[in-house]
Formats: C-alpha cells, sequence, structure tokens
C-alpha cells in the first residue's frame, strides 16, 4: 500500500534515462510490488525535464500527480499530461516524450 504518494521522498535513484534527445531526465521511484519473472510491477515514479525516445515494452496504466509533460506517438498523435491525468500506453507505443516539469505518477506495467 503507498498513502500520499505526492509526499513520499524516501525514493531510489534510478538514473538518467538512456535514449535522451535533449536535457538529461533524472528518474528515481518507489516500486511498490514486483510479479514472479518481473512480468508485472507497480510503484511512484519521478522524472525530471528532458526530452527522450521513448518505446513502451509492457502495457502500462499511469496516473500522473503532478508535473507537465507531452508524449507525441510516432504517427503523430499528442497526448498532453498534467495533474491528475490518467493514460494507458499499449505494448509497443513510440514516441517522443518531453517533460516540461517535473512529472510524479503511480503506475502499473503488465
Amino acid at each position: 500500500m503507498m498513502r500520499n504518494p505526492l509526499d513520499i521522498t524516501d525514493v531510489v535513484d534510478w538514473g538518467i534515462i538512456p535514449t535522451m534527445i535533449e536535457g538529461q531526465s533524472h528518474v528515481s521511484g518507489q516500486v511498490l510490488h514486483k510479479g514472479p519473472n518481473g512480468q508485472s510491477e507497480c510503484g511512484l515514479w519521478i522524472c525530471t525535464p528532458g526530452k527522450w525516445d521513448c518505446h513502451v515494452t509492457s502495457d502500462e496504466f499511469c496516473h500522473f500527480l503532478a508535473g507537465r509533460c507531452t508524449y507525441v506517438h510516432e504517427s503523430g498523435d499528442v497526448i498532453e499530461i498534467t495533474p491528475d491525468t490518467a493514460a494507458f500506453f499499449p505494448k509497443d507505443w513510440k514516441g517522443v516524450c518531453t517533460v516540461h516539469e517535473t512529472i510524479k505518477k503511480v503506475y502499473m506495467i503488465r
């Protein structure tokens, strides 16, 4: 269980996103649960500003709690994220993510 995820400061440093285009988005978070063989995972994810190539390798549901970012699918479709936005990214979604203001989200990957 995770109470008040916006208030959580006890996070693990997960480094810099390896597919950066501009800037150096730094990610950190807290894993709440990891399923057998890593097939599923849920937790808290925090990312600082920057722009990178994004490839979603498993279905992912996200509830964005804070910050602002834009996802642009390789087809050109644009997803604007603001606080309290829920989004689903299907496996093999590809595009570019630009974080304008540090984002904090809770997520579930399957």
